[in-house]
């Protein structure tokens, strides 16, 4: 029983590592989508780093990317900035794996 007992816990926490570096990746691809936006929209250093905070916490709001996207893309359209949703959500995915290539390095 202590064999079974053992895996278990082990299938646990690896299941626990994993959810970790997931967030860890789509909190850090939100930071960088928030700074490829702030570009666009053509922000400062200081109003670059506030604006992928802003983000970053969107992504709480609900669970998927949905939230992230109608931030960026409204925040885009509003300002006037000619971007499609396709742009959008290609650079989400870009960003996506920049972020999992960014921890691979790190390991």
């Amino acid at each position: 029983m202590t064999n079974f007992n053992d895996r278990e816990k082990a299938f646990e926490n690896r299941f626990a590592r994993d959810a970790e570096l997931q967030f860890k990746v789509t909190a850090r691809r939100n930071r960088l989508l928030g700074n490829w936006a702030a570009e666009k929209l053509g922000l400062n250093t200081a109003e670059a780093d506030a604006y992928s905070r802003e983000v970053v916490a969107a992504d709480f709001e609900e669970a998927g990317d949905d939230d992230v996207f109608r931030k960026v893309y409204g925040d885009l359209t509003a300002k006037g900035v000619e971007v499609t949703e396709h742009e959008v959500r290609r650079a989400m995915e870009e960003k996506l794996v920049e972020a999992r290539r960014q921890f691979i390095e790190e390991v």
